[in-house]
């Protein structure tokens, strides 16, 4: 049990389902008294994702099972500094005497500010961080990497305490000069055991033959959107490449790419082999993770990708490229050869025909991929925001030289939904 319950505040920009299972733990552990701020309802209303390039709603629960309220956005809506501005936040701060306030918004919007100047002044511990393992911007403009090596130093000591998801991203804050004291590692996880159960369910023959794979053929998966950045015509180049004979690529999502993928595939020659699924919502990919037999990610910039932990809860082995934050703690524990360098379309192509080539050794890995999920869990994220939390609340403390406006023995709030006025 712990010492200490702290009431907090997390602030996120909108409803997500790798979130929603994460604040149901907070929200049920004894040392914390949770309360979520919302800053748009994006995900939990049907609305349109520009990632996606498609109306998106969410099927699984996000608002269930812990204290909620939604602060109207009176920004743009755009993606835009002033696209997110919530001023109500200042007031729900204020108002709420929080010992710490987890902010999930980033730093380039206005309520990331908003957030930070009310913590401040009501004394209350201010956690943030990045998921980013690279200084290098998605859009290539080198200039940002320059403002980023001289303006993240000054940003990060803002924190009380930084928080991160991944090893990648706690080495990059360290670079910057940060003391390895002040970051804290919250592995980002999904709710595993929601993933691996829905996995046991999933009738994978059934599911494959739907596909057009038969029994021999080995499934190759892509499940991301259909951006640039996540380069899923590499995918395409070193599906053809390999020259697999038994061979099916399933791509699972949506995007601006979707039909100059069609049009390359049909170029290739491998159409006949390749099956575009579209939007697949959360509640059926446990079928399509079990069904495959490797999943691939190929982004050139990707600052995490939970995909990765969802496809190894349903024993589904995953090959990324070394862009990808989630290689280094998930994909190469299980086998480091399923790393490769990012654009390197020979690599992926040479990669795909070894891991295709042993059946018997691919099965072997789906069981290693599950087992190594037990490490990377829900509860040791928890554990660790309750550590990162008593870190800054400590700090702040000692740095004060008045009482901290809130209370750590705070009796939890039911759980609730609310709409907080401007």
């Amino acid at each position: 049990m712990p010492d200490r319950r702290y009431r907090v505040l997390a602030v996120a920009a909108h409803p997500v389902q790798y979130m929603a299972p994460v604040f149901r733990r907070m929200a049920a552990h004894p040392g914390f008294d949770l309360h979520v701020a919302y800053c748009s309802m994006r995900g939990a209303e049907a609305a349109h994702d520009p990632g996606f390039g498609a109306t998106v709603q969410w099927d699984v629960p996000l608002l269930e099972g812990y204290s909620w309220s939604h602060v109207p956005n009176r920004g743009s809506g755009e993606e835009s500094f002033f696209g997110l501005r919530n001023p109500g936040l200042e007031r729900l701060i204020r108002d709420g005497h929080y010992d710490a306030v987890l902010c999930f918004v980033g730093y380039v919007r206005a309520t990331f500010w908003i957030a930070r100047s009310a913590a401040k002044s009501c004394g209350a511990a201010f956690l943030f961080g990045t998921d980013t393992i690279t200084l290098a911007p998605r859009d290539g403009r080198t200039w940002k990497t320059a403002v980023k090596k001289l303006l993240w130093p000054r940003l990060f000591r803002l924190a009380d305490q930084v928080i991160v998801p991944s090893s990648g991203a706690r080495d990059l804050i360290v670079s910057l000069g940060l003391p390895v004291e002040h970051i804290t590692l919250t592995p980002y996880s999904v709710d595993n055991n929601w993933w691996v159960e829905r996995s046991a369910t999933v009738d994978r023959s059934a599911v494959r033959t739907s596909w057009g794979a038969a029994a021999s053929d080995a499934v190759v998966l892509y499940c991301a959107k259909l951006q640039p950045w996540k380069r899923p015509a590499d995918l395409l180049q070193a599906f053809a490449q390999s020259n697999l004979s038994h061979a099916r690529l399933i791509i699972a999502g949506e995007g601006p790419l979707r039909a100059q993928l069609e049009s390359q595939a049909a170029a290739l020659g491998i159409a006949p082999h390749v099956r575009f699924l579209g939007f697949v919502n959360q509640s059926q990919l446990p079928a399509v993770y079990t069904s495959a037999d490797l999943m691939v990610l190929p982004s050139e910039y990707e600052p995490f990708a939970v995909v990765v932990n969802e496809a190894m809860c349903c024993g589904c082995p995953v090959a990324a490229s070394d862009q990808v934050g989630a290689a280094r703690d998930l994909v190469v524990p299980v086998n480091p050869d399923f790393v490769y360098p990012s654009g390197d379309v020979n690599a992926l192509a040479a990669l795909l025909k070894n891991a295709l080539s042993d059946r018997a050794r691919l099965a072997a890995l789906r069981q290693a991929a599950a087992a190594h999920m037990h490490t990377w869990s829900p509860e040791r994220n928890i554990a660790a925001t309750f550590e990162a939390i008593d870190i800054a609340v400590s700090r702040k403390c000692r740095r004060s030289t008045s009482p901290q406006s809130g209370s750590s023995s705070v009796t939890s709030s039911p759980a609730a939904s609310q709409k907080i006025p401007e």
